[in-house]
């Protein structure tokens, strides 16, 4: 992860969450397998991390055209 812009309500969970993953070095893998508390707003940086990996379930990944 090399950073995030993230605004709207509750936004500073979210930048909390990103700050940390850029402070370790994480990787899309190591935030796709992390826990996440389900249903929470935190949970989308799980799913956002799982469909750029490929490996999402929770939702239905848009193919791209071309």
């Amino acid at each position: 992860m090399l950073g995030a812009g993230i605004v709207g309500p509750h936004a500073g969970g979210l930048i909390a969450e990103a700050v940390l993953a850029i402070e370790m070095g994480a990787a899309a893998t190591d935030l796709g397998q992390a826990i996440h508390p389900h249903p929470t707003l935190f949970e989308t940086v799980n799913f956002a991390a799982e469909m750029y990996e490929g490996t999402i379930t929770g939702l239905i990944a848009v193919k791209k055209k071309g």
